[in-house]
Formats: C-alpha cells, structure tokens, sequence
C-alpha cells in the first residue's frame, strides 16, 4: 500500500489517507470488505471515481463527508453503526490524510471498544496532534456516549 499514513489498527481494520487505484486493486487480497470514506468528493487528493473501483471489486463503499472545519456527532454515529455492523468483517477507513480518520478511531476505540488511552489513541498518536476544532469534537464525543 502506498496510500499516505497507512496503518494496520486492528486485525481487521485499517486507516490511511487518500487511496490510488494501484492501493484500492490491493484490497481483495487484504480481504477487505467494506470501505469507509471521510473525505469530502471535492478533497484535493479525491480519487475520481473511487466509488465505483472499489464496488467493482465486490467491496461495500461508504462515504461520510466529514467537513474539516465542522465534525459532526451525528457522522460520528453513522461511522460507529458502520464499523459495528461489519463485526468479523475487514474494514479499510480513509480520509484525505488519516487525520479524520484517526480521530473518528480514537472515539471508536475509547467510547465503543471501552479501550484504555494509550491503545485508543492508536494511531492518532502517530499522525497528528488533533487542533482546537478536533480537541472540541473530541470532548463533544466524551459528553454525547
């Protein structure tokens, strides 16, 4: 995989950023079965027709367009009913940079998985220190579960 911040979370899920289509012919052999995608369609690294290469290879596609400036709880939700309904299935999560990513994981770790900290903020850790707009929806998260 050449996708940017590629890591592999658990044994059945997987972050990054932005997919190529030499990444996304990839998949099969990984055995992934869905893929979650928190990019906007007008990110500046939005592959063109992502969608269809990937339901083309008989892999579930998902898309939760989460603005930068403007996280939502409510997409946060719709991320944990996705991840929670491929239970014993693997999972892809991209985003532009695994920035959203890691932060939309960290929550699924912490909030749903009931993870301590250190293994939660796997791999946020490693890619970003979330800014103020994501420390808040961090927080916001913490409140709302």
């Amino acid at each position: 995989m050449k996708a940017p911040s590629t890591f592999q979370v658990l044994d059945w899920l997987w972050s990054s950023g932005q997919l190529s289509q030499s990444d996304i012919d990839e998949l099969p052999g990984l055995g992934i079965d869905a893929v979650i995608n928190l990019a906007l369609p007008t990110s500046s690294n939005a592959l063109p027709g992502e969608a269809e290469m990937i339901t083309n290879k008989g892999i579930c596609y998902f898309q939760i367009p989460v603005e930068w400036e403007h996280p939502e709880i409510d997409q946060l939700r719709i991320f944990f009913n996705l991840l929670d309904s491929f239970k014993g299935k693997k999972v892809w999560v991209h985003c532009a940079l695994n920035m959203r990513v890691s932060a939309f994981i960290y929550l699924y770790r912490k909030l749903r998985m009931h993870e301590d900290e250190a293994s939660a903020s796997y791999p946020m850790k490693h890619i970003w220190q979330p800014n103020e707009v994501w420390q808040a929806f961090i927080q916001s998260a913490e409140k709302a579960y």
